[in-house]
């Protein structure tokens, strides 16, 4: 079992140098981001996938039970058990913890019982690490299920668990937060989770479930491969610096660029046009 992370002075201040620092690169990463975004992102997924529902999956009909028993071989590929406390905030046709559930990939943990592994949440006063894996795969890995739009006023204090972590720096690529920094689904976070603790497969497997799942581990890429190699939560902290200094030189050197105008166009002809106008006026 890994040591309960202690937030220390020096850790408390690279947090909230971390928080506003990712307010600050929100703008950045939309804009970096955006022109990779793929087309169909357009609609997290199609209707009629989307519509299904647990009484549907469990209807007893050949097909169904042919769909159940191929879920259920992959879901013994994963690399422990896989948890979510639902809060009930989101679409139910939405909410990808719903449809990982709907796979038989995670199961729902009772709000206010106690979670024997680890969850992923906002309480947590350390960041997840490879050093985490032994703990994770023995006992688990849980998520928090609700709205970002909810997340002030949803009682957190319910989730109950042996070890709470937070998620270093990503970016989101689920078509409702795409290219937003921090503003994971919660399939995104418990992906994310095992990759960093070395279970890449796992994650892809949870990704392969959602037509933007694959983009997501490409835009994070080399942040997890970079964070996966980390000791412990310590050097993940510095990692994350290091990431977020190097999206602070991008966003200042786009902003220093000069803006390429068409042959024959410039700011002061610009000007002048505007100036006649008011004259007219």
């Amino acid at each position: 079992m890994p040591p309960k992370g202690k937030k220390s002075g020096a850790q408390g201040k690279t947090r909230h140098k971390e928080s506003a620092r990712m307010r600050g690169a929100r703008q950045k990463e939309t804009e970096r981001f955006d022109e990779r975004r793929p087309r169909d992102t357009e609609e997290e997924e199609d209707v009629e996938e989307e519509e299904s529902s647990c009484s549907e999956l469990e209807a007893g009909s050949e097909e169904d039970s042919s769909e159940e028993e191929s879920t259920r071989i992959t879901a013994d590929q994963l690399a422990c058990r896989l948890a979510m406390f639902d809060f009930n905030q989101c679409d139910p046709k939405r909410c990808s913890g719903r449809k990982l559930q709907r796979h038989r990939l995670i199961y729902t943990q009772k709000l206010g019982t106690k979670f024997g592994g680890l969850v992923l949440s906002p309480t947590g006063v350390s960041t997840l690490s490879p050093a985490d894996r032994e703990f994770i795969l023995a006992n688990g890995l849980c998520v928090v299920d609700c709205s970002w739009n909810q997340v002030e006023h949803t009682p957190i204090h319910r989730v109950k668990a042996q070890e709470h972590r937070l998620l270093p720096f990503l970016v989101a690529a689920n078509p409702v937060n795409y290219g937003k920094p921090c503003r994971l689904t919660c399939a995104e976070a418990i992906a994310a989770g095992l990759y960093i603790i070395g279970e890449k497969p796992s994650c892809e497997l949870l990704m392969s479930k959602f037509k933007w799942g694959a983009n997501f581990i490409e835009l994070n890429r080399e942040a997890l491969d970079i964070y996966a190699k980390c000791r412990d939560s310590k050097e993940i902290i510095e990692k994350q610096e290091e990431i977020m200094q190097q999206i602070d030189r991008e966003r200042e050197e786009l902003r220093a660029k000069p803006i390429d105008l068409p042959p024959g166009f410039s700011d002061d002809e610009d000007e002048e046009e505007g100036e006649e106008e008011e004259e007219g006026h």
